[in-house]
């Protein structure tokens, strides 16, 4: 177990993170992702406003918002 989660997270060539939740590969961020991750942290990822919140060692979807628009588009 990654960083002692419950949840199974691995990070790809271009350091994207993902885990396994609910049985499907969910991406959970680049550089939003907590580094190391912790009980209790809180991100949300810009690309596509999932909510994340790390509660008793697994990595849990607690909302979505509208994904942040850059100001250069």
């Amino acid at each position: 177990m990654a960083y002692g989660l419950k949840t199974k997270i691995w990070q790809t060539g271009q350091l994207e993170w993902y885990g396994m939740i609910d049985n499907e590969d969910i991406y959970l961020g680049s550089r939003e992702f907590p580094q190391p991750p912790a009980e209790g942290d809180e991100w949300t990822v810009k690309a596509t406003g999932l909510q994340f919140k790390i509660t008793e060692g697994e990595i849990r979807i607690i909302g979505r918002t509208e994904p942040a628009t850059p100001d250069w588009l």
